[in-house]
């Protein structure tokens, strides 16, 4: 992502030797060490788990596209938004807001991307 310029791009260092991005490591341990020195540990654990299992939600929606067979993916999508709706309520609005507040900058990011430069560009459609 920082690579791509959705996040600073000093996140996206490369470490020459262990050939692991170094700098975003260290920053997301700081941001998880400072969350859990001020925030009640359950809820950040049921928020961790409710973002864990959108990201493979994601997955296993994308997986759609992979093929014919799509039992696989449809009972994985299906169990994630299960699980991750049967969280505690807080972690759940906690995620729902953080996600839906990230679509909203991403949006926002790419429509002044296309103000300034013309059409939009139809990378990852498809």
């Amino acid at each position: 992502m920082a690579r791509d310029g959705h996040l600073p791009r000093g996140l996206a260092a490369v470490h020459p030797r262990y050939r692991v991005p170094h700098r975003a490591e260290l920053a997301v341990g700081a941001v998880v060490a400072a969350v859990a020195s001020v925030a009640d540990l359950r809820g950040a654990i049921g928020f961790s788990s409710f973002a864990v299992l959108a990201y493979y939600a994601v997955a296993n929606a994308s997986a759609w596209t992979l093929g014919a067979r799509r039992v696989v993916p449809t009972v994985g999508l299906l169990g994630c938004v299960l699980l991750a709706f049967s969280l505690p309520t807080t972690s759940v609005l906690a995620g729902v807001l953080v996600l839906a507040v990230g679509a909203v900058v991403y949006g926002v990011r790419r429509a002044a991307h296309h103000g300034t430069h013309g059409a939009p560009d139809n990378a990852g459609s498809g």
